[in-house]
């Protein structure tokens, strides 16, 4: 698995914090929304701020700070189909900044801003060449498809869903990806437990599904479907050559990313038509997610603490509209 690192300002110097049990009771509420992604040996939360806690290598919790902008405190968040971009912007950053942290934390290693650099090259480097411009030669072999800008793409698109799905179970079969996957379901169970309102204790947390409507897998699947229909459009003038097909493909990933959040965020609101639809990513978290043991959930329980510090937790409102922070 290629990981995504890159070095980005500093937080506060590693501590380590106990976790202790947290609730959101009656009283006064102040509105928090919480999303996280897994790290390596821990978990990443975004609610009032961004925190990360990651286990040592001597066991301990490790809890790290590192930004308090967050995706709802920019103006370019309120305007839609923009806002997509804005979060998405928001995961990536702190997401990339948190891996690489993670791995020094989890280590006891620095790494050098080379090590970051190159990794972040191969990993794009790799994403657009295996899912984006990979699938376009592979259906192009199909001269009958290539007249047809509609079935190329829908072709296109089952080829792309294919390369992932593929990708996905190669990497789950990795010893450090399947501990990732169950941070992974640590982190979806703690926030089932913070948004139903319970108290932030493993034997509450256990009981909650690995599987979360507002994950950021959701918003890849619903990515793959949502491009097969906008790059079907691309054919009412005519069929396009590969190289036109391969520069389509990129100039329009900003458009699909806002109507792909768009569309996740109104499924995430109740409606039973796209929760419908929105099934593939839930199905899919059944590869990026696993059961959690004690100590992950302790870690995730970490992060969740730092991240809606200011402390008074009976004066939460938890707020579960909108996709939760990509992860």
């Amino acid at each position: 698995m290629v990981l995504l690192m890159l070095t980005v300002n500093r937080g506060k110097e590693p501590n380590s914090l106990s976790f202790f049990p947290l609730t959101a009771a009656k009283g006064r509420r102040v509105s928090v929304k919480v999303g996280g992604q897994a790290v390596i040996e821990g978990v990443l939360m975004m609610g009032r701020n961004v925190a990360i806690a990651v286990r040592n290598e001597k066991g301990e919790i490790v809890v790290e700070h590192i930004g308090k902008r967050t995706p709802s405190s920019s103006k370019w968040f309120r305007i839609p189909f923009i806002r997509g971009l804005v979060s998405l912007y928001y995961s990536l950053y702190y997401g990339i900044y948190a891996l690489n942290r993670s791995a020094e934390i989890s280590t006891g290693e620095k790494m050098k801003k080379s090590e970051s650099f190159w990794s972040l090259v191969l990993a794009l480097a790799l994403a657009v060449g295996l899912f984006l411009i990979l699938p376009v030669f592979l259906v192009g072999l199909f001269k009958p498809l290539k007249d047809n800008e509609f079935l190329f793409s829908l072709t296109e698109g089952f080829f792309r869903v294919g390369l992932f799905l593929i990708y996905v179970a190669v990497i789950s079969t990795f010893k450090d990806v399947k501990r990732l996957f169950q941070y992974h379901g640590a982190e979806h169970k703690t926030i089932h437990a913070f948004e139903a309102s319970e108290p932030l204790v493993v034997q509450n947390i256990r009981k909650h599904s690995t599987i979360h409507p507002r994950c950021g897998t959701n918003f890849v699947m619903i990515f793959l479907i949502v491009s097969v229909i906008v790059f079907s459009l691309l054919g009412v003038a005519g069929p396009l050559s590969a190289i036109e097909r391969v520069i389509s493909r990129v100039v329009l990933i900003p458009i699909v990313m806002g109507l792909s959040y768009e569309f996740l965020r109104a499924a995430s609101k109740g409606s039973r038509l796209l929760r419908v639809l929105s099934l593939p990513g839930l199905i899919l978290q059944k590869m990026t997610t696993a059961e959690p043991d004690e100590k992950q959930i302790e870690t995730a329980i970490s992060a969740l603490q730092a991240a809606i510090e200011e402390q008074d937790t009976s004066q939460q409102e938890v707020k579960k509209e909108g996709p939760e922070f990509f992860g």
